[in-house]
This record gives C-alpha cells, structure tokens and sequence, in this order.
C-alpha cells in the first residue's frame, strides 16, 4: 500500500505532523528540522522547507504537534486504490478507511476478515474528507478521542478525562463539532474573501505590469524619435556650420587673392621703373637723363605714394566654439559656432566713474569692454578675465573683486575696499593686460556721521571763540568766517557742520547768508 510522501526526504510519510502553516513532514524530518533541541520548555524556531514560513515548534517537542489526518485521505487521492494500487478508488470502506477500487470492493467483501464491513461507493460518501478510520489517543494508544476538553482546546479519550483532564470541561466531539465547525468556516469565509482581494490584486498587479511594457515601449519609441530628430537637426547644424565655415574660408582667400593681384601689379610696376631708371642713370648721358628726369621723377614719386599693407589683408583666426549657444535648428536647441573675432586685449577697453576714485566701505565697479583686433566690439562672452586690487603701501591689504560676465562682451567688476589709500588695479584678459592697465585706484575715506548741531548756535553761543567745538567734539574748519550779515555778533557762525557737511535746512538765527559769503565759505571749508 502506497501512502502520501514527505515533501522534504520523498519517502513514505511516517506519522506525519501538521505545522503551523499548515504543511506536514515525518516525525523523522521534523526531528531533523532547525537547530538542535534546546532546554526543556523552550521553543525552537525552524524554517518550514515548503514555504520558508519562520514557525516555533512546541516546547514539548515535536510530539505535540498535532497529527495531520487527512494526509493519507489527500496521498490516496492521488493514488487511488489502497490495496492494489493499480485502479482507481471507486468505494471506501466505513470500518477499516481504505479506499478500494471495484476489484478490491468486491474481494473485501468476500473475505471472512472483512465481509462484515461496510463498503460504501465513493460517489454516495457523504463526507469525502472523513478518512472514517478512527483516532487513537497518543497518551492511550487502547481508548479512540471521542471527547473534547474546552480548557485545553483538544480530543482527549475517557481515561484522559478520568485524569489530568478530571477537572476540565468535557463535551462529546459530536456535540461540540457544530460550534466549532462555525467558526472554522467563519474563518473560513473570511479568508475566501481575502482570497478573492488577493486574487483580484494580483490580477491588477499583472495589468499594471502590462501596462508598465506597454508604457516602456511607447516611451521607448518616444525616445527614438526624439534621438532621430535629435540626429537629424544636429546633422543640419554640422551641414550648415561647414558651409559657414566653406564661405569664410573662400571669403578670406578672395580678400587674399586680391590683396595678391594688388602687390603683385604694384611689384611689377615698382620693378619696371626701378629698372627703367637704374638703366638710364647708368646707360644714359646727361643730357637724356635730363630730359627723362621729369617722367622719372613723377612715375617714381607716384609709385612710392601708393599705400599698401604691410600684413596679409586677413588673419588665419577661425575658431569652432562647441559650447556657444546656435539658436534653434528643427525645434532643437543645438550648440557650436563658429568665431572669427577673437579679443585682443590691447584694444580692450575700461569704462566708469568709479575707475579711478572710490569711497572707503562703498561698493564701486566698472566696466570692461572686449573689443577684436579691428576694434569692433565682441557680441559674446566666455572670455578669461582676471583682476587684482593691492593696496600700495600694504601689499597684504587686497581686495577682492567680482567679476560679472554680461554674455555681450562687456563685464562688470565690482568691489568694495576696506582701507583708504592708493591701489594698483590690473585688469588682464587671457593673461594680457587690457588698455590702460596697470593702473592707479584712489579711495577716499568714508564720511563721518556728524553727531552734532548743524547750525551756528554752538559757536555764537561761544561768543566766536575759535576753540569753540560742536557737540560731536569736533571743531568748525576755515576759523572765523562771518555770517553774511555785515555784523559782528557772530563770528563764528555759518552754515557747516564741523565735518564738512552742510546742513541745508541749517540757518543763521539773523537770518540767510548772502550769495558772496556762502560762496567764500564754501570754498573755505569744501574739501
């Protein structure tokens, strides 16, 4: 007779365990399982080989895992007949458990031993799970588990009840088996729906993976065309910068053949009359060189005025910038131009108020300009600019500055120094100081904020004392200067501060000044 297998050794299972997740094996693979067995009353934590599920197995080893009785019932379905092995279960017997097939039927029921079994056809078993074979208790292998005990929530037999059971709620298992037959099936019906959740995720899982490819491939196929345009525009941009690049060249060789053609003609004819002429002042006589000498001279003097260039006409300055912008090109943004201005910084040029004059602690800048050799402004930007600003009497006193790349060719230099006195600015452009470069930067110190009265009332109240001092502690610059008024009560009034700032809302007590004497003062205390 063939039997259900372990999953984990293949062999026929032997008194199979039913785990927690609800897998069964041999007593002998269980033995085998996870960690050897610990202290007495622990728990040992196994894998089981079938799910991988973490499980515990009991502190009382693996005997208290409980049977798995519907192993054999779920091994001979597949197997059919239990006694030949050979046909297909057609019946089961009630008394013994054995699913027969026809043949075996009908032998089981002629033989002595078992002719008074009840053999009943498989297909009128009103319970198919129900092996019919009865239980025997493991702690009394004699008594079959007809009891239930509540307390400790499994089958005992009559003698268990007689014992350690003596105290605990018993009740037949045919009388309990309604209530907990319903609550296995409430279960049961709740993890069906669960079941149907799950398989309905799992189908919208596959649906989303479906559409995930077919995303994939219409982003893919969006990539590509995007990649051929891409291809496309960028060949067009290549196509057009070389034939960009095939009309500078030719417009350059023109300017040179003709510049050529020009000192080539020039050539011949400053040949033929430098000939012409050593010919006649070595061949001719005084009288013919007399008479010639006016042609001479004229040819000679009009061929010697003519102006010619020293330099080829062009220069070989032609330069691919791969990182310029180029516009647009097929509704692509593409990049690379191709440059025939390239700065020179001695044509470049510095602009602004603050160039050579600044106020201490103030921010001041100005302005560079990037020119070519011809002086034609640069319409671009990119250009390696470098500045210093070194105090002259404090060479560890720097300052330093912010350059700003404007993109059109021009540059803005800001800074703000820290000490007053005279600094040496260099502004050099790749390496090369620009026009006008070194030069002189003079900063003035910052002005005082006056803490004192702004009018003459501190000095009139002095009487006109010359030591007279503001309230800022300062003293009134350009000594007595009267009012205006053509009085002399006031010696000491006007209308400056002690600092050098004037007040305009300041104002004798007698009265304005007149034009002549704020202009006299003003040139007594401007500074």
């Amino acid at each position: 007779m063939s039997g259900p297998r372990c999953p984990q050794c293949a062999q026929p299972c032997a008194s199979p365990r039913l785990l927690p997740c609800l897998h069964s094996l041999c007593e002998p693979c269980l033995r085998r399982l996870g960690p050897p067995e610990g202290p007495p009353g622990a728990a040992r934590p196994v894998l089981c080989p079938v799910c991988d599920a973490e499980l515990s197995l009991p502190a009382g080893g693996v005997g208290q895992l409980p049977p798995d009785c519907l192993a054999g019932s779920r091994g001979r379905a597949a197997t059919g007949c239990d006694l030949c092995a050979d046909g297909a279960a057609a019946g089961r017997c009630l008394t013994c458990g054995l699913r027969l097939c026809r043949f075996c039927c009908r032998a089981h029921r002629r033989q002595k031993k078992t002719a008074s079994h009840a053999v009943t056809e498989l297909e009128n078993t009103t319970d198919c799970s129900q092996p019919g074979k009865p239980l025997l208790c493991p702690s009394h292998p004699s008594e079959e588990l007809q009891l239930f005990c509540e307390q400790c929530d499994q089958p005992v037999c009559r003698d268990c009840v007689l014992g350690r059971h003596r105290q605990h709620p018993c009740d037949f298992a045919a009388s309990v088996i309604h209530r907990h037959g319903d609550a296995l099936r409430e279960l049961l019906q709740s993890s069906q729906q669960h079941m149907d959740t799950l398989e309905d995720v799992l189908s919208q899982v596959d649906e989303m993976g479906g559409a995930v490819r077919s995303r994939a491939e219409a982003v893919a196929a969006e990539i590509c065309l995007f990649a051929r345009g891409y291809v496309k525009a960028i060949e067009e941009h290549r196509d057009r910068l070389l034939k960009q690049l095939e009309d500078l060249k030719v417009q350059k060789e023109n300017m040179l053949h003709l510049q050529k053609a020009q000192l080539q003609q020039l050539l011949l004819d400053m040949r033929t009359g430098v000939e012409f002429t050593e010919h006649l002042l070595m061949s001719g006589s005084d009288v013919e060189i007399l008479v010639s000498k006016g042609v001479v001279s004229s040819r000679l003097t009009q061929l010697n005025s003519v102006a010619y260039s020293t330099h080829p006409s062009v220069d070989d300055r032609i330069h691919f910038s791969p990182h310029e912008r180029a516009g647009q090109c097929c509704g692509y943004e593409v990049f690379g131009a191709i440059l025939n201005k390239v700065v020179d910084p001695a044509r470049c040029t510095l602009h602004g108020e603050d160039l050579h004059s600044a106020r201490q602690n103030q921010l001041s800048g100005f302005t560079l300009l990037c020119r070519d050799s011809a002086g034609e402004r640069l319409g671009r930007g990119g250009e390696a600019v470098r500045v210093t600003i070194i105090h002259k009497d404090k060479r560890d006193c720097a300052v330093k500055p912010t350059v700003c790349d404007n993109g059109d060719g021009t540059y803005c230099i800001s800074y703000s120094p820290e000490e007053p006195g005279l600094y040496a600015v260099c502004v050099c452009v790749k390496g090369q100081h620009v026009q006008g470069s070194p030069f002189t930067l003079m900063v003035k110190p910052k002005f005082r904020e006056h803490q004192g009265v702004f009018h003459c009332c501190t000095f009139c109240s002095s009487g006109g004392q010359k030591a007279a001092r503001c309230a800022c502690g300062g003293t009134m610059p350009g000594g007595y200067q009267g009012c205006g008024h053509g009085h002399k009560g006031h010696p000491g009034c006007h209308h400056w501060s002690c600092c050098g700032q004037v007040k305009e809302s300041s104002e004798c007590l007698c009265g304005p000044p007149s034009d002549a004497s704020q202009r006299s003062l003003l040139r007594t205390v401007a500074f």
